[in-house]
């Protein structure tokens, strides 16, 4: 099963690898902080994966930010 933003061609990009070194934080400090592997960290950071909703709220409440000041969501321009 795809997920709606793959089929839609949108594009959901983050700000995690530079809020995390913002912060002084190892990749493996912040997969171990959030009980997740280095490789999804790895994986989130340079958009080979998208994050379920439950770990998106936990990256932003782990450094009490908004959802959407680490992810951002854009919509493909011909489907506005």
């Amino acid at each position: 099963m795809e997920s709606i933003l793959s089929n839609r061609g949108d594009i959901l990009k983050n700000r995690l690898e530079e809020i995390r070194k913002q912060q002084n934080l190892n990749q493996e400090t912040l997969a171990k902080d959030l009980k997740v592997s280095r490789q999804t960290i790895g994986s989130l950071e340079n958009g080979r994966y998208n994050p379920s909703i439950l770990l998106a709220f936990k990256i932003a409440k782990y450094f009490n930010v908004a959802i959407e000041e680490i992810f951002i969501f854009e919509e493909e321009e011909n489907e506005k």
